[in-house]
């Protein structure tokens, strides 16, 4: 069976995203609620910025406000989550030559992170495509309006500079099989000023890390970070593992674990005020698909979340092997990644085989209940079960990542102060 045949969730292809509107600003709800698990707050929030568009209505006597009465979404969701490194005026002193030599103009997607929420039982995945990928690239709509030329294999993160937010979602589409009905995209500056507004993201570093490339120099142990520093620590290659970009999107991974654990806790979820702040700062700081601006749509696709347990939130990395044509370029494993595509097809359970251990170190092991696990599905040196349904799918090892539920830590290059 073939990639394209599993359209896990089945909608059709973004269209081209449009100028910003009032009711766009609105996906500022969308990007907190999606990462929050209780959402009666959220759906307030939802509610009560949706009106500030009607302030001039008049109200009639005895009218009473109440806010909606609204379900999660059904079936399953795609989202497509891309964080853009285009020079912003405001932030471009801050990173020196990537901002100023003229040879690195230009806006790639420097992340790639796609979203999926299963329909019922809910689980979230959330695979990363490394910015190396050597991939097709479809025609697609410059800025001009103009359409591009096919590619037959170029880096997967040159697509935002080609045609744009849809121009990424169709190559994601054409890799993974997937239909992706939503999506998003933050810059720099947007993810350091959404780090600011939850209070920042604790991150664990073994060993010290050391990166004269982005000036991060972080000592042995946990570290509180906000802003710029959160943005270099998502940034960094050269202070992680080998000094790969497939290190640094797992050293990533351990940033969206302590970051959905942390958004799920009382200090975002508990706090009306930091979840306000949130949504009014993601409001100003992302631009999304024109399928991704309705507030009841959005509060919908974060209901879906509601109730996923942390175990049941995972992070892959999408599987590669090094490019025959260029050792620095990766090429898609796809024996292995269509066995993580059968997975989501059916909603099973899944479980990685680990980390890569070169970037990421366990902190404290993932929670297991031994009266109902079976040691088949947790050793990462068995083969997948074929038709397997008591427990979770073993993934192959070349499929990275690790759950919400697991605590890891960066395994830096050493601190050199």
């Amino acid at each position: 069976m073939t990639r394209s045949r599993r359209p896990v969730a089945g909608h059709g292809q973004l269209r081209r995203p449009t100028a910003w509107s009032q009711l766009m600003k609105m996906l500022g709800i969308a990007m907190a609620v999606v990462l929050v698990s209780g959402v009666s707050v959220a759906a307030y929030v939802a509610y009560d910025l949706g009106h500030t568009f009607s302030a001039n209505a008049v109200a009639l006597d005895g009218e009473k406000s109440v806010p909606p009465d609204i379900g999660a979404i059904k079936g399953g969701v795609n989202m497509l989550l891309v964080g853009s490194d285009a020079c912003e005026p405001e932030f471009s002193a801050e990173f020196g030559d990537r901002c100023s030599d003229p040879e690195n103009a230009g806006e790639r997607n420097d992340t790639n992170l796609l979203l999926h929420i299963s329909d019922s039982p809910r689980r979230v995945t959330v695979i990363t495509f490394p910015r190396d990928l050597m991939v097709p690239i479809p025609s697609c709509t410059d800025a001009q309006g103009n359409a591009t030329s096919e590619m037959s294999k170029q880096p997967i993160n040159v697509t935002l500079e080609t045609g744009g937010l849809n121009c990424v979602a169709r190559t994601i589409h054409e890799v993974s099989g997937l239909d992706i009905q939503f999506a998003a995209k933050v810059t720099w500056g947007g993810v350091m000023k959404i780090t600011d507004a939850i209070g920042g993201v604790d991150v664990c570093v073994a060993n010290g890390m050391s990166d004269p490339d982005t000036g991060l120099e972080l000592t042995a142990g946990t570290h509180t970070l906000q802003g710029y520093w959160a943005l270099q620590f998502l940034r960094t290659r050269h202070g992680v593992g080998d000094g790969s970009d497939l290190g640094r999107g797992s050293n990533q991974q351990v940033y969206m674990s302590s970051l959905a654990r942390k958004v799920v806790s009382s200090e975002v979820l508990g706090n009306p005020g930091t979840l306000l702040k949130l949504a009014n700062t993601v409001m100003s700081n992302v631009t999304p698909s024109t399928t991704l601006t309705s507030p009841t749509l959005l509060v919908q696709i974060a209901l879906a979340m509601k109730d996923v347990p942390l175990d049941q939130i995972n992070f892959v990395n999408y599987p590669v092997l090094t490019d025959p044509d260029n050792p620095n370029k990766v090429v898609p494993d796809t024996d292995s990644a269509d066995q993580l595509w059968a997975a989501l097809a059916a909603n099973q359970a899944i479980q990685v085989a680990g980390q890569r251990d070169d970037a990421v170190v366990s902190a404290t092991p993932a929670p297991t209940d031994p009266a109902t696990t079976d040691p088949a599905t947790t050793d990462p040196s068995a083969a997948p079960t074929p038709g397997a349904t008591s427990g979770p799918v073993q993934l192959p090892k070349n499929v990275s990542g690790q759950s919400a539920a697991q605590q890891t830590c960066s395994n830096g290059n050493g601190y050199r102060g």
